[in-house]
């Protein structure tokens, strides 16, 4: 039919990383060169007349700055080699402070010569062997070199970064860097590997929140027919997921404080409440007094947020984060 949109793959999504947990914080759905001049799609899909074909990468790099206006607390941006090839968001990130590290392909070029050239009959001291972080089967160690070169905001540093595979080192990956000098190489590393990594403990990787949207809120559960209701559908799937974020970033501090409630080798299972006890309603029968009736539930108005999406869905686990550097991933 035409002017459906199919699935929430066909837009760009932003995600946040902290060290109390991950969510997906804004989102704007693409819209193809074919789709932005046919206007009968248009008008079946009721996209806006003023909607207009945007690049993926451009729709990053206002999601960026909206996170920035709103006020989310983010020290670094990552990214796959879309984002990485596109300079206006590395200069973006350069003039805002912000630290990257942006996966780039072989044919990047860096110094008016292909990066695959920069690796070419390095010292093997040159190579350090780091984990990207855990994945699903343990640590995932690589061989890591760190080529700097000039340029980046007063007091950073930019680099070439360049994962290596132990077992086939012709296997290679190049991220552009720019992180506050003296940022160690294994801190890079780790920036590198917050796409997969599934730390903190209980929080899916950034990839996986994907996974996760779908398999627990819905994300892709639809066959949406217009502009608004896609828009609505993915952004009610968001909260739902930055929900169960900050859920199990409590739940994991009362665990580590013993608060969760259940039995254990600490923890005795209770007993059955006493015949005549408190928490017995017979206590009440055998005095001739009639049983409590339960509280009716107070009539309550959801106050409707209106500060901007990506501060809305992301306040509580930010708020959770506040004193940590933080990674937002496109």
């Amino acid at each position: 039919m035409a002017g459906r949109i199919e699935n929430a793959q066909v837009g760009v999504f932003l995600g946040y990383a902290g060290r109390h947990g991950r969510a997906l914080i804004d989102r704007a759905l693409h819209v193809p060169d074919t789709w932005a001049k046919d206007e009968a799609r248009r008008r079946e899909a009721r996209i806006p007349a003023d909607v207009q074909l945007v690049t993926k990468t451009k729709q990053g790099l206002l999601m960026l700055e909206r996170a920035r206006a709103a006020g989310v607390p983010f020290a670094r941006v990552a990214g796959d080699s879309v984002y990485g090839a596109d300079s206006a968001l590395r200069r973006w990130a350069e003039r805002h402070r912000r630290g990257y590290v942006l996966a780039v392909t072989s044919g990047q070029r860096l110094g008016m010569r292909p990066v695959t050239t920069w690796i070419e009959d390095l010292p093997t001291d040159v190579w350090h062997r780091l984990s990207a972080g855990d994945g699903a089967k343990g640590p995932r160690m690589y061989g890591w070199a760190h080529l700097p070169y000039n340029g980046g905001a007063d007091g950073f540093a930019c680099a070439l970064l360049v994962r290596r595979s132990i077992a086939d080192p012709e296997e290679a990956t190049f991220y552009l860097t720019h992180a506050p000098q003296g940022t160690a190489l294994a801190e890079l590393v780790r920036i590198a590997g917050t796409r997969w990594d599934v730390e903190p403990r209980g929080s899916p990787d950034i990839e996986s929140l994907f996974e996760q949207a779908k398999g627990e809120v819905g994300l892709d559960h639809y066959e949406v027919r217009s502009w608004v209701g896609g828009h609505r559908h993915v952004t009610l799937s968001m909260f739902a997921l930055a929900y169960l974020a900050v859920v199990r970033h409590h739940a994991e501090q009362s665990a580590e404080k013993g608060a969760v409630g259940g039995c254990g080798p600490g923890k005795p299972r209770p007993g059955p409440a006493a015949a005549h006890g408190p928490r017995s309603q017979a206590a009440h029968r055998s005095a001739g007094a009639q049983p409590a009736a339960p509280a009716q539930p107070r009539p309550a108005m959801v106050n409707v947020a209106t500060a901007a999406p990506a501060a809305r869905q992301t306040r509580a686990l930010a708020q959770a984060n506040a004193r940590t550097p933080h990674e937002t991933r496109l």
